[in-house]
């Protein structure tokens, strides 16, 4: 099987979810989705409402907070692309639960290198190019963002990156 990850990064409301959706739904075939986001508040609730609505009766999703890597694992023989939407929220996730974050991506880049399915898109935020974080959390996230983007897109085949709606691959 030819396996393929293909990487996408970009800044909020960059267009890099909906680049991987129209990318991704161009595969024939069942499409899974992995929704990182947890509902904390309304506003999250309305835009997780938002994404969901972006996608049509051909997706089926999955919301898990963290054990992306199970997930991963348990559906991979079921669908002819999945779409990982979006590691910076799994890694807020991660840091709020107090989880060793460090073992976790070690866990969750060997998943994706493990995966048995042809296709596989993953969502992130670059969050690098913004202003340093003024507290000590705030700049742990952001280290740990970019060592989390770096790893992905070392595995990746193919990484883009989205600005104004406009995909531009860069490796």
């Amino acid at each position: 099987m030819n396996k393929k990850i293909i990487f996408i990064l970009g800044g909020a409301r960059s267009g890099k979810s909906a680049f991987a959706l129209k990318e991704a739904t161009r595969v024939s075939g069942k499409k899974a989705y992995i929704a990182t986001a947890e509902v904390l508040d309304e506003e999250m609730r309305q835009r997780i409402e938002e994404h969901k609505r972006k996608r049509d009766d051909e997706w089926v999703t999955y919301e898990e907070p963290i054990r992306i890597d199970n997930i991963i694992k348990g559906i991979e023989n079921r669908y002819s692309v999945i779409v990982i939407d979006c590691m910076t929220l799994w890694l807020s996730n991660l840091m709020h639960n107090g989880l060793n974050i460090e073992d976790e991506i070690k866990h969750l880049i060997s998943s994706l290198v493990a995966h048995n399915l042809s296709l596989l898109y993953v969502v992130s935020n670059e969050v690098g190019m913004d202003i340093v974080p003024d507290n000590e959390l705030g700049r742990r996230f952001r280290d740990m963002a970019g060592i989390l983007n770096q790893m992905i897109a070392e595995i990746s085949n193919e990484v883009y990156f989205v600005m104004a709606g406009i995909p531009m691959k860069i490796k």
